[in-house]
């Protein structure tokens, strides 16, 4: 009997902070691009709550390898920092990461991913969407500090973010430029201020899809459809390539 092939199911990995990790939750952005893929690749959610763009990049390497990357057939990667960086250096030290700093290790991040064969054109840059600062200032307060950060320091960014993008070939989804665009009420889309809203889910699940499909639609359906299985000689379906 010959030797019986592994399947390839390629991946799309999600790398990024508290908004990836809970991006799997109910109606989660994460979880909706990962139903639209289901049976044409994995999902895989990266998502590191309260990381920055700098501890990002230290992690990385232990996270997408050569052989790890060869081995799983890497078709697409989001890449979505910032809402940690922007945090305001005097309010949040531990968090924060210099403008210029930000946008280095963003471009770090995807060299090393072309070091690893995930070439840039695969990977999409998402920035952070906008901040309701009111909202996120009782958050704060809850948690006994001060208004850590504002809308338009993470708008800067948000800009430092599209400009990395486009120095090193990736694609980028502007959230917060799209959440605000022709001065539209942005704060449905937030939860809290600053986490997405199932509305913002929504919202940025619609959008990463327009940019994703290209990079995945070519991925063939894995397995037959169940209709077309032999039922006297199922192998002769299920163990071809």
């Amino acid at each position: 009997m010959s030797k019986i092939k592994n399947i390839i199911w390629p991946q799309v990995i999600l790398f990024g902070d508290s908004i990836t990790q809970f991006s799997f939750q109910p109606n989660g952005w994460g979880s909706e691009i990962a139903n639209q893929l289901a049976r044409k690749c994995d999902v895989v959610n990266r998502g590191l709550s309260g990381y920055n763009s700098r501890w990002a990049k230290i992690v990385l390497p232990r996270l997408i390898s050569k052989d790890s990357a060869s081995s799983n057939h890497i078709a697409a990667v989001t890449v979505f920092f910032g809402a940690n960086d922007c945090a305001l250096e005097d309010k949040n030290p531990q968090q924060h990461i210099p403008l210029q700093e930000y946008s280095e290790n963003l471009k770090d991040i995807v060299k090393h991913l072309g070091s690893v064969g995930v070439s840039a054109d695969k990977v999409i840059f998402i920035t952070p969407p906008p901040l309701h600062e009111p909202a996120w200032e009782k958050e704060c307060v809850l948690k006994g500090s001060a208004l850590n950060r504002l809308n338009s320091v993470a708008g800067q960014y948000a800009q430092a973010c599209v400009q990395a993008a486009g120095q090193c070939g990736a694609d980028v989804l502007d959230l917060w430029t799209l959440m605000q665009k022709d001065g539209q009420d942005f704060t449905g889309y937030l939860s809290d201020g600053l986490h997405l809203s199932e509305k913002g889910n929504q919202f940025v699940s619609q959008h990463l899809w327009t940019l994703l499909k290209s990079r995945v639609e070519e991925l063939p359906f894995i397995l037959p459809y169940w209709g077309d299985v032999d039922p006297k000689q199922p192998e002769s379906g299920l163990l071809c390539d």
